[in-house]
């Protein structure tokens, strides 16, 4: 496959510095979800990317630290568990994608945004069903926010032991699910997810 097609076709437009965003975190039912935002040099791929959720913890691990060194600019950022509840988790997702551009110190020309929902962006850009699986600089952002994700939810669950989040990262697992039941909620649960769940627990 062409790993740069979409990249190249930006080029070719006459767009510089091509910006790949991605997300990690919609699905869970506790934890901020995180978006990450990188810019590859021209004609780039990274040996070894491929979508997150096609790769193992420690080869994400050791690829957050190349895609890091490679990149012309990075840029990863959070929606907090508040602004899930405040806004839904598709807007929450959008605000998290325009912070991963807006933090970018190398202004973008053009986003390639993993998903078929176009965020606010200061940046024209598309959308790119399954990008991550199609896209380079896509793929690398998906990479960089799974990685800061659970990174944070390593963090929690030294805070919160009872509820597993290292190794569930926050979702509805078997294993989570017993948890809630058992302890209720903690601050990072997000409560509009947990309704079936809780309600179940009330019978």
């Amino acid at each position: 496959m062409n790993w740069l097609e979409y990249e190249n076709k930006a080029y070719e437009m006459g767009y510089e510095n091509i910006c790949g965003i991605d997300e990690a975190g919609r699905g869970p039912l506790a934890g901020p979800v995180c978006a990450a935002a990188v810019i590859l040099p021209k004609g780039v791929v990274i040996d070894g990317v491929n979508d997150s959720k096609k790769l193992t913890e420690k080869k994400r691990e050791a690829l957050f630290e190349v895609i890091k060194a490679e990149a012309v600019s990075y840029s990863i950022a959070f929606a907090t568990v508040e602004e899930i509840e405040k806004y839904n988790i598709l807007n929450a997702t959008m605000l998290a994608m325009r912070r991963a551009v807006e933090g970018l110190d190398v202004k973008p020309g053009y986003a390639l945004i993993d998903g078929n929902r176009m965020p606010t962006l200061p940046v024209k850009g598309e959308c790119v069903v399954k990008g991550d699986a199609k896209s380079s600089s896509v793929a690398c952002a998906s990479i960089l926010a799974k990685v800061s994700r659970d990174r944070l939810l390593y963090k929690y669950a030294a805070e919160y032991p009872q509820y597993g989040f290292d190794k569930h990262k926050g979702y509805g697992t078997k294993l989570h699910v017993e948890a809630l039941r058992n302890f209720g909620p903690c601050p990072y649960h997000r409560m509009s997810f947990l309704g079936k769940i809780l309600g179940d627990n009330k019978k």
